[in-house]
């Protein structure tokens, strides 16, 4: 577990640094053009595009590495099968969707905006849209190198990605415009790719090729992408669904739902990329190895770990929501308005934090048992019918704020399914021997920084941003770690130890 923790760890500092950029291109985004018909027409061009990488990519990469690691699978052979079938999918779909351009930016109602975003919509569209197979070839071989341990050479390519995307993207702004946010995912998808496939070619495992054999590998293959598809990808269709339900409640709508978004998926995503992203060749090898009781073990350790540190972060977020928009976003053409619409729906996404990282983790448990039904079926009836209901129903009345409550209802009903269901079926349980004292102890811990960080968002509060940020930053941070070491919370207790260890060598 030690060793497990520490390659989570090393995963995730490189995912932060990685997710930074990402977020860093957001913030500029708000910088350059706030919450106008641009920054809407940049986040719609670009919503399909990072669809397929992340849903279809992602559906492709979770069952090539469970399949690869069958005892009957020929590995040779399917290395080239999965790559062929990924190319010829992801061609397809990109040029199928390519065809129905405009029709696709009237569904997301961007031309409601005025004549210019629509132009400028399906112009970014026609640069994006084809990165969506460069994304998805380098998701793949990402996933050939996670089943090799090379974690380190896949989460560094989503940063190479990200900073190339960033740093391309506002250099072109300031000469080309907008439409430099389209030729900069091009690019940096190309170079991406590149990057990963020549960390895989270094293996010196079964080589890329292109075959069209068809065994029961490949049908296996068929049989789990699609239901993970949809189990799978509740956060990328949580996402997808906004932007719709967003589309005509007017200028700067769509952005409020992303900015909102994209913040309060940022921790959540850090940790979960990281953590699924080790997990799931481990949980692939366990379940070929029929190891049981390392899978209970590992299920309970990571939902506590992501409660652990998750509902800390989620209050700090609730508490010192508005702060938090304007220290991030509230620069050039974000402006106090963008703001005041920002904020209403950030506030309740936040408390969707915890629940959608725990659908995440706990649907690749399911996903190595070679049980892709269940995600589907739970997906179905809170993604498509509950979460849809609230937002068809509410949004007229309550605007964004549907659309966010739509989410967390949905997300809460989604874990609590999952989490009885695995429980009755695979005997998942939240709480085990080894886990049932450490599950015990951080309730108070959370109780206790909940009320003090609540008391300091109200009442040390400055003129200036910046200062209740770093008043609230402090007292938050110091208030946590204070708290879970006296409660005794050995891994924050294990931390300092170690930190005071450091300093006293160094002194």
């Amino acid at each position: 577990m030690n060793k497990f923790l520490k390659i989570v760890g090393a995963v995730a500092v490189i995912n932060i640094i990685a997710r930074l950029f990402g977020f860093f291109r957001e913030m500029v985004i708000g910088f350059q053009y706030g919450s106008s018909h641009v920054a809407d027409s940049i986040f719609t061009a670009y919503l399909l595009p990072n669809f397929l990488y992340l849903v279809v990519g992602g559906a492709f990469t979770t069952a090539v590495i469970s399949i690869y690691n069958r005892k009957q699978t020929n590995q040779a052979e399917f290395v080239k099968q999965s790559f062929t079938i990924v190319v010829v999918s992801l061609t397809v779909m990109t040029v199928a969707i390519m065809a129905f351009t405009e029709p696709l930016m009237h569904l997301f109602e961007i031309d409601e905006k005025g004549p210019e975003a629509f132009d400028l919509a399906v112009s970014l569209f026609y640069w994006m849209m084809p990165s969506s197979i460069l994304l998805a070839l380098a998701s793949w071989y990402s996933g050939m190198l996670n089943i090799h341990d090379r974690f380190h050479l896949s989460s560094f390519a989503i940063l190479l990605y990200n900073v190339l995307f960033l740093v391309i993207a506002v250099g072109l702004s300031f000469i080309i415009g907008p439409v430099a946010y389209g030729i900069s995912a091009l690019f940096s998808a190309l170079v991406m790719v590149y990057y990963v496939a020549k960390g895989y070619r270094k293996l010196d495992s079964h080589p890329v090729g292109i075959s069209f054999t068809r065994n029961q590998s490949t049908r296996d293959l068929w049989l789990m992408v699609w239901p993970v598809m949809i189990g799978g990808a509740a956060i990328q269709i949580y996402a997808m669904l906004q932007r719709f339900f967003a589309g005509p409640l007017g200028e700067g709508a769509i952005s409020a739902v992303n900015y909102a978004s994209k913040l309060t998926q940022f921790p959540q995503a850090i940790l979960i990329t990281a953590v699924t992203t080790v997990i799931y060749p481990i949980l692939s090898k366990k379940e070929a190895e029929d190891d049981g009781e390392s899978i209970k073990l590992l299920y309970s350790k990571g939902l506590y770990y992501l409660t652990l540190l998750l509902v800390p972060v989620s209050i700090f977020a609730y508490f010192y929501d508005k702060n938090l928009i304007q220290v991030i976003f509230e620069y050039g053409e974000f402006d106090a308005y963008s703001t005041s619409i920002t904020v209403p729906v950030f506030e309740i996404l936040v408390l969707s934090m915890l629940f959608l990282a725990l659908n995440t983790y706990i649907t690749r448990f399911y996903y190595a048992k070679g049980d892709s039904a269940a995600p589907v079926v739970f997906s179905i009836v809170n993604v498509f019918i509950i979460n849809i209901a609230i937002m068809y129903f509410f949004t007229d009345e309550y605007g964004a704020t549907a659309i966010a409550w739509a989410t967390l209802i949905s997300s809460i009903t989604n874990t609590i399914m999952l989490v009885v269901y695995g429980k009755i079926k695979y005997n998942l349980a939240l709480v085990v021997p080894e886990t049932k004292k450490q599950w015990l102890r951080p309730w108070i811990p959370f109780l206790i920084v909940g009320v003090i960080t609540y008391l300091s968002s109200e009442y040390l509060t400055f003129d200036y941003k910046w200062v209740t940020f770093i008043v609230g930053v402090t007292i938050f941070t110091v208030v946590t770690l204070v708290v879970f070491h006296l409660f005794g919370i050995k891994e924050v207790s294990t931390s300092l130890t170690k930190l005071r260890k450091r300093f006293s060598k160094r002194s």
